[in-house]
This record gives structure tokens, C-alpha cells and sequence, in this order.
């Protein structure tokens, strides 16, 4: 009996020669959580796009439910009674709950949107399948969790029995996990075959039947879950010996190298997104700072380096407060940053490796030579960082453009490392990287951090969050929520209580470890 979906010997191979799938097969059962795991480029979005009608194959067919099928768009796909729910939600923020499940294919009376109907369609569907929302709630004033559940909604009023997942636990907390894992069993006990995409090696374990791995394009293997350890998952991704657990050497907290103190920030429409923030950052720490995206993270960091003005508050290095500072400013007070966008503050993309790595210091010495730049130094330090930090490239002189995710990510860390910071801010440094690269990046943060740099961390990975850092603050609504003084001590659920701002700690509970 042929499997549910099958899909034979696909190939994708792009204009421009570059080879995305390459005699992959894949199959799934009816009835299963099925994990499909890899590197960033590895293959298994495009293949998913395939699957999805978003793509068309080079070469191999798709089998769906005993038929042969060849999609020439999402429409194909969802007539199949296949839906996708993609990482990025793809939701109208001014429309209700309800309105974006039916948008499309709204219930009509008399020629007109029946918006009872609407509001009892998205009711039923939620209380059939326990993905719990407010019909008639705004999308914009929803949480993370409750707008992923709306997306998987959508799929299902288009009477979706393949559901696939892209990242779908990337910025929940881990009670929303939880609650979209009920919901994923509740599917599957309802007759509906989920595909789950993910880079939580922790998570595939918890919630799939069966795991395939891809690798350069390639199917290395599928296995039952239950049958294969994270590390083995992580080794058939990377092709090597990976190491998940960061081993770090015991703290050694030096000076306070960065206070702040009743730091607020409001928006440019007014909005308050920091409210009196206060901490201290210790040279040869990681402080990790906790919260669902869209708590005042992002706010923070451009803040402390020069990228918005705050509303009020100080923010000192020694005795000076460089909310008065330029970026370059804040720069030379050996502070560095890696931003949480690398491809629009990050790096440069048509500019070359070289003249990214200088980007920070072109004008100083031994990098100029009068009113020109060195390139011998320039060229001799570029291709020390390129060793140094495995960037995959042939030379520093082709252009930023030519690299991987992975590769961009690890220039950008190359310039900030290197530039031997005192304090180092580093914004999602691992976000959409593989798990070699994102290995290699916090064994790097620690090895500074042990040599004494003061390093805060924001991560939406609350994996990373807890695993590299010494202590932890918790971010919520632009709030310190709690302070947990050594990050080994905590859990995760409990740290999610204060993300989601159920908990709080008093100002006097948390001041002496701040």
C-alpha cells in the first residue's frame, strides 16, 4: 500500500545551476508526525514548496493519497487537501481572528459576508480541533501563540488534511509549545498527518513519530523516532561529531562594565515599549535576556547602541553615558555589536568580505596609510579571520553576497570578535544558521566571555538563552519581570511564566542580583 504522500526521486535544480534537491524521496504515513530536520540549505524547505505547489520539480514525481499529481501552484496543493502554516505568519493585523481564517473564501448571505457565520465557522473549528482563540479578537493585539494557532486554522476551513509546520515553535514560549503540541495530537487523533519542520532536536524527540534528515540536498535516512538520540540527529545533519551541550568554564565575574539605569525608549507613534529598565553587565558574564519577541528586545539593543533615542534613563560605561553617543562613538568605547538582522545592519552584501571585516576600523591604524587603505593588512587580516572563524569562502575579496546564511553570520562575528570588545551585544547571533555554525558561535561566546568580555545575550532560541548564559533577566511588555542569578537553576517553564508576564518578581527581590 503506497504511503499518504510520496514523493520520488525529486530533483530541483535553479537557473542558476545551483542544485537544491537532488534524488531526494520522501513518504509519509497517514496518521503521523513526521519531523524533517536539516541545515539552513539543506533542502528541505524547497522541498516542502514542492510539496506545497509553491515550486515545481526539475525532475520525480509527487504522489498524494494513491495519486499522481502535478501542481502548478499553492491552490493545486490546497485543492489536494494539503496546507501549509509558514515561519513567517502571513495574517492581515488589522482584520479579527476570523476574518483571516476565511479570508479568501468567506461565507456569503444575500451576496454579502455573512459575519455571523464568519464568527461560528472559526468557534467550531477551534473547539473541534482545541486550538483555542477569540473569533472576533484584532490579529494585532494577539499574542505569538494565538496567531500561530490562526494560521493553523486557516488550513483547516480549506479542509486541509496534510498540515505542514515551518519552524512552528521558532518565538513560542515553552508553555505555548505545550499548547501546540495538545493541539497537534488533538489533529492527528482526528485523522489529520502533520509534517514538522524544525531545528529543535529536543522537540522532535517530544512530539514525532518518524525523523528524516537531509543534508546538501540530499536524504541521508529516515528513522523512528524513538529509535535515534539528538546527537545522532545532529551528527546525520552535519556530517560530523556535534556537540549540543556548551561546556563552560566556572565564572569569573569581573568589574560592572555596563550600567543601566531606568532606561525607557517610546516609539515614534508614541507607544512605551521600555519601562525603567535596570541592570548591570559584569565583565566575564553572559547576561541573557529572556522574552517573546516583541517585549522591547530589539528596542533595547538599539538603545545601548546608538540606533534610537531613549525617552529617559542612563546607560553608563565608567563615568560616561553614552546615550549621548554616536554608534561610532559607542564603537571606539570598545563595544561591539552582532545585530539581530545581519542582511540590513549586519553586513553589506554587494561590498566584498574585506571590506566588511574593516567596516568598524577602516580608519584607523595599521589599517590606513594616510589618505589610503593598507590592503596588504587588510588582506593579512582577512585571511586570518577567514581560518580562524571557518568561513567557507575561496577569498575575501568575492562579495558577502556569495556566502550562506551561516557564512554572513560568522563575518559578522569575525568583525565583532575581533575587534577585541570590553562589552559585546550580541542579538539573536544564531538565528536561521545551521547547527554547525551555531555550535561553533556560542563555543566562541564563551571563550571571550571566559576571557573576560561582559557579553548580553538576546536570543529568541530560549534553549541558547539558558544554555550560554550566567544569568538571566526576563522581558516583558519592556518590563524586567525576574532575575535569576545562575541560569542553571531555573527552568524553562518557569522562566516562561515571567516571559508571559505571570509572574513577576518585586523591584526588591530583584535588585540585589541585577
Amino acid at each position: 500500500m503506497r504511503p499518504l504522500i510520496d514523493l520520488i526521486n525529486i530533483d530541483k535544480v535553479y537557473d542558476n545551476g545551483v542544485v537544491a534537491n537532488n534524488g531526494v524521496n520522501f513518504s509519509v504515513k497517514k496518521g503521523e508526525i513526521h519531523a524533517l530536520v536539516g541545515e539552513n540549505g539543506a533542502g528541505k524547505s524547497t522541498l516542502m514548496k514542492i510539496l506545497y505547489g509553491m515550486e515545481k520539480p526539475t525532475e520525480g514525481e509527487i504522489w498524494v493519497n494513491g495519486e499522481q499529481k502535478h501542481f502548478n501552484s499553492s491552490t493545486d496543493a490546497i485543492a489536494a487537501t494539503i496546507g501549509m502554516v509558514h515561519q513567517n505568519f502571513m495574517l492581515v493585523p488589522s482584520f479579527t481572528v476570523a476574518e483571516n481564517v476565511v479570508l479568501g473564501d468567506e461565507p456569503r448571505k444575500n451576496g454579502l459576508i455573512d459575519r455571523d457565520a464568519v464568527l461560528n465557522i472559526t468557534k467550531d473549528l477551534s473547539d473541534q480541533f482545541g486550538l483555542f482563540v477569540q473569533p472576533d479578537a484584532i490579529v494585532n493585539s494577539i499574542n505569538v501563540g494565538m496567531r500561530q494557532r490562526v494560521e493553523i486554522l486557516k488550513t483547516l476551513y480549506r479542509k486541509a488534511e496534510i498540515l505542514i509546520l515551518d519552524e512552528p515553535t521558532a518565538v513560542l514560549t515553552p508553555q505555548e509549545t505545550d499548547d501546540l503540541f495538545i493541539a497537534i495530537r488533538i489533529l492527528v487523533k482526528q485523522g489529520k498527518t502533520v509534517i514538522f519542520i524544525t531545528h529543535k532536536l529536543r522537540e522532535v524527540k517530544e512530539i514525532s513519530d518518524r525523523v528524516t534528515v537531509m543534508r546538501h540536498g540530499k536524504m541521508i535516512g529516515t528513522l523512528d523516532t524513538k529509535d535515534v538520540s539528538r546527537e545522532q540527529m545532529a551528527n546525520m545533519m552535519v556530517g560530523r561529531e556535534v556537540f549540543l551541550d556548551i561546556k563552560k568554564p566556572k565564572i569569573k565575574r569581573g568589574e560592572k562594565r555596563m550600567r543601566v539605569k531606568n532606561l525607557s525608549y517610546v516609539s515614534e507613534i508614541g507607544r512605551q515599549l521600555l519601562r525603567n529598565v535596570n541592570f548591570n553587565l559584569y565583565a566575564g558574564e553572559i547576561l541573557g535576556i529572556a522574552g517573546v519577541e516583541g517585549n522591547g528586545q530589539t528596542e533595547l539593543v538599539e538603545v545601548l547602541t546608538g540606533l534610537k533615542p531613549a525617552a529617559g534613563g542612563t546607560v553608563l560605561i565608567g563615568d560616561c553615558n553614552i546615550l549621548e553617543s554616536t554608534p561610532r562613538e559607542i564603537r571606539l568605547r570598545k563595544i561591539a555589536h552582532i545585530p539581530e538582522d545581519r542582511l540590513s545592519n549586519g553586513v553589506a552584501v554587494r561590498s566584498t568580505i574585506e571590506e566588511n571585516i574593516i567596516v568598524d576600523r577602516y580608519f584607523q591604524k595599521p589599517y590606513r596609510n594616510g589618505l589610503f587603505i593598507n590592503r596588504k593588512v587588510v588582506k593579512t587580516e582577512c585571511e586570518n579571520l577567514i581560518e580562524k572563524f571557518s568561513i567557507l569562502t575561496p577569498n575575501g575579496k568575492l562579495p558577502v553576497s556569495s556566502l550562506s546564511g551561516g557564512n554572513m553570520q560568522k563575518v559578522v562575528v569575525a568583525r565583532e570578535f575581533s575587534s577585541e570588545p570590553e562589552v559585546l551585544i550580541a542579538s539573536q547571533p544564531t538565528r536561521g544558521i545551521d547547527v554547525g555554525s551555531t555550535e561553533f558561535i556560542r563555543e566562541q561566546l564563551v571563550e571571550i566571555r571566559s576571557k573576560g568580555t561582559a557579553i548580553l545575550l538576546v536570543s529568541a532560541d530560549l534553549s541558547e538563552v539558558m544554555s550560554v548564559s550566567d544569568r538571566i533577566v526576563a522581558l516583558y511588555e519592556g518590563e524586567i519581570t525576574g532575575v535569576f542569578p545562575d541560569a542553571s537553576k531555573v527552568s524553562e517553564k518557569e522562566l516562561g511564566l515571567y516571559m508571559l508576564g505571570v509572574k513577576q518578581q518585586t523591584y526588591e527581590e530583584m535588585e540585589k542580583y541585577l
